[in-house]
Order: structure tokens, then sequence, then C-alpha cells
């Protein structure tokens, strides 16, 4: 069975417990609440479940979390398929030094940072996030991670 297929029956059920709340944070935007979803042990487990079948046995050295989300659905993905887990957090968050890259979001800007030294060249990346908006996360965080000649699973 694939992961990526849209009649594996866990993705409709996984679809079912997230909430859409309208004009938030701002007016105009649907935002992907996925508090419900964790609220429901099957529904995060089928999610979790997902992501190491579609990225167990890729060589994935590092997978990423981008602040809040990832750091949710990051760290059991990266157990899971033998990987060891980086934060990429908001400014000021990581002790010692990091290397940080602004991006513009579809309601302001703001700046991901990672510690210097955490991604080595030659990893091979994954990236989890809840969702993609306008992509500027996902390029910050790839800038950051692809300065160290990561590469990446798609």
């Amino acid at each position: 069975m694939s992961a990526c297929k849209d009649q594996d029956p866990r993705i409709h059920g996984i679809k079912t417990k997230i909430r859409v709340v309208p004009n938030f944070p701002k007016p105009g935007i649907m935002f992907q609440d996925i508090t419900t979803l964790l609220l429901d042990p099957k529904a995060f487990k089928d999610t979790i479940d997902l992501f190491v079948e579609r990225y167990k046995g890729k060589n994935i050295s590092v997978v990423a979390g981008i602040e809040a989300r990832g750091f949710i659905f990051g760290p059991p993905i990266a157990l899971a398929i033998g990987a060891k887990f980086v934060p990429l957090r908001k400014p000021r968050k990581l002790p010692g030094k990091v290397i940080s890259e602004e991006y513009i979001l579809e309601y302001g800007r703001d700046c991901l940072e990672m510690h210097v030294g955490a991604v080595e060249p030659g990893d091979r990346a994954l990236v989890v996030d809840d969702l993609i908006a306008t992509g500027g996360t996902l390029c910050a965080a790839m800038n950051l991670l692809g300065n160290h000649f990561v590469k990446f699973e798609y």
C-alpha cells in the first residue's frame, strides 16, 4: 500500500480530524488546525505511519522540524527511520551559535535559525512542517540546510 495514494483510507480519517479555522490569524486565512488531529491517537499514529512508510529506507539522515508543529511530527518520524532530529526555530530560541534565514509569510516576515554544525555535508534531509502556504518557510528551511550541501528528499 502506498502512502502517497488518496485511496489509502487513513488519509480520509486524518483529513476529517483537521479543523479549519476561518480568518485566523488574519482575515482571509483559512487556518488548518492540527490540534484536533492530536486529540485522536489513531489519526495521529496514522499520520506518523504514513510518513515513516514513505521515507523509511531512503537514507534520510536528518529530519528537520520547523517550529512549532514540525516539533510534534518530526521527532517520532526521525526515531522511526533512524535519523537525527534538527529543530529549526524562531529567532533567539536556540542557545549557542546559530545560522539564520529570513523569509516572507502570507501575513508578514519571519526568520528560522538552526545550530551551527547540526547538519553535515552529505546529510540527506526531510523537512517536516504542518502545511505549505506560500512556501516561504520551506524555502528558508531548505536554504538553511542547503548551505551545508544537504540532499533533500521530496
